[in-house]
């Protein structure tokens, strides 16, 4: 049986989707997924009007969370799952940054967030809109954080959850989502196993499903890192930003923002040099920038020890290296050892519990700063994008 749509108070300058392939308009208030041309749909805005209201001055008395931004997400505030999503702190590196032979080095640490990961600000968004546009069930594939992160929203949102990961996601967030009172099933491969078997199971029971990009609102709570990034560094971009690239959501969300920001006023030409960071053993992204494809090729056999790297193909791949190829930036792949040891550096020189793909991105720099592709004075943000703990 298919969910039924109802009407909803969402965010009076959130207009319409847009085909990311096409530029095909759909409606906002039902329930999409992919565009016709089967590609992720986007949230767009009346930016002229945005302009006119959301300024600097105006989030001041705002709570520092993903929702002070309200004006540039599809739902407002009222409607929120609110568990203390956003707001996470950028901390500064400068033991870490010493080694590097960095002056300003950052570290955005996502781990304070739900359930301990970035995965937290998408699932707020797109959990919460999930429920104003009648879903009755919700379903996703997940390496385990974004599993946890929907199971949470979910039970805030009183909706079945149904997530579904390979048996080698960690422990730790598969207990998350079963106490949230999710149904967990194991399955052997890898999250594009999952995601099939998603598929099969929400054309045939009717469930929403939040796989990444299949729907356009995990996005949205996900370029809201874009936006504190600039309020952080006090009207400023980073020089450059290496972010974890799996799915590939977050970066992808960021440059969103990025162009959104423009739009309203707040920067710009400017834009930071955006790195993917991939594992060694699953690096789509990187072949494709060296290959000089629009599209990535699905890599086989994929193998690496963070959970969140091991995507062989990604369905916005096409926005991710558009991203990249703009902004000057690159794909860097890191393997397994450096990834881990990375992740032991930063924790014992900074105190900040490093996530095996926030290790990715220390080995990542390490490489960039050795070719002299990063400058000794540049602003630099990585992202950790889960607790360490998690892993352990």
């Amino acid at each position: 049986m298919k969910p039924v749509t109802r009407a909803h108070s969402s965010n009076p300058f959130f207009t319409h989707l847009e085909c990311s392939r096409t530029g095909e308009h759909y409606e906002r208030g039902r329930i999409q997924h992919l565009s016709r041309r089967g590609a992720p749909l986007l949230a767009r805005y009346d930016l002229e009007a945005v302009r006119k209201t959301l300024s600097r001055e105006s989030l001041v008395p705002r709570s520092f969370d993903l929702w002070r931004y309200r004006e540039l997400l599809p739902i407002g505030r009222d409607d929120a799952l609110f568990l203390g999503e956003g707001g996470t702190p950028l901390i500064t590196a400068p033991k870490l940054g010493a080694t590097l032979g960095l002056s300003h080095l950052f570290v955005k640490d996502e781990s304070s967030n739900p359930t301990s990961s970035f995965k937290a600000r998408g699932m707020a968004v797109a959990v919460a809109m999930a429920r104003t546009l009648g879903a009755s069930a919700l379903a996703c594939p997940s390496a385990g954080n974004a599993g946890a992160a929907m199971s949470v929203y979910a039970a805030r949102a009183g909706l079945p959850a149904h997530v579904v990961v390979p048996k080698d996601a960690p422990r730790s967030t598969i207990a998350e989502a079963r106490r949230a009172g999710a149904e967990v099933r194991l399955v052997d491969g890898l999250i594009g196993d999952a995601g099939r078997v998603v598929s099969e199971d929400c054309d045939r029971l009717g469930w929403y499903d939040l796989s990444t990009l299949k729907e356009p609102y995990r996005i949205e709570g996900k370029k809201t890192m874009g936006l504190e990034l600039f309020e952080q560094l006090d009207g400023r971009l980073p020089h450059v930003i290496l972010y974890p690239t799996g799915g590939a959501t977050g970066l992808i969300g960021m440059w969103k923002a990025f162009a959104e920001m423009e739009s309203i006023g707040w920067i710009g030409s400017e834009r930071p040099r955006m790195v993917a960071v991939q594992a060694d053993g699953c690096a789509p992204l990187v072949r494709a920038m060296d290959e000089g494809t629009a599209e990535c090729r699905l890599w086989e056999e994929a193998h690496t020890t963070a959970p969140g790297l091991r995507v062989p193909k990604a369905l916005g791949d096409f926005l991710a290296l558009q991203a990249i190829r703009a902004s000057n930036g690159c794909a860097v792949a890191v393997s397994d050892d450096d990834l881990s040891a990375e992740a032991e550096t930063m924790t014992s020189a900074e105190g900040i519990s490093c996530s095996p793909e926030g290790g990715a991105c220390v080995a990542a720099l390490r490489h960039l700063v050795r070719e002299r592709w990063v400058e000794q004075d540049e602003i630099v943000v990585l992202f950790n994008t889960a607790s360490g703990v998690k892993y352990l």
